[in-house]
């Protein structure tokens, strides 16, 4: 499950608050081992994502660097590449 979670800090463009929400809501899945909550527990796993993910974008926001922002697109074909040399590619034509 937190292998879903990415480092959102000093990327070009910023993480968004999608982004953000998304990481939140893996944190509080591996915390709690619900995938979905039932519906006794619905209210408070939903607020505890909403207030992870807004202590994530404060925190995300607060963070300074002098190293150059990250580039998305770069990041995301090392992490494809560094996935195909360790599970290689399942579907041929990959």
């Amino acid at each position: 499950m937190c292998r879903n979670i990415r480092t959102l800090f000093n990327f070009a463009p910023p993480a968004t608050d999608e982004e953000i929400r998304a990481a939140s809501l893996q944190f509080v899945r591996k915390i709690t081992g619900f995938n979905a909550p039932s519906k006794a527990n619905e209210a408070a796993f939903n607020r505890s994502v909403d207030e992870v993910a807004s202590v994530a974008r404060r925190l995300v926001d607060s963070l300074v660097t002098a190293a150059p922002a990250r580039d998305r697109a770069v990041e995301a074909a090392r992490a494809k590449a560094r996935g195909a040399g360790r599970f290689g590619s399942s579907r041929p034509g990959q």
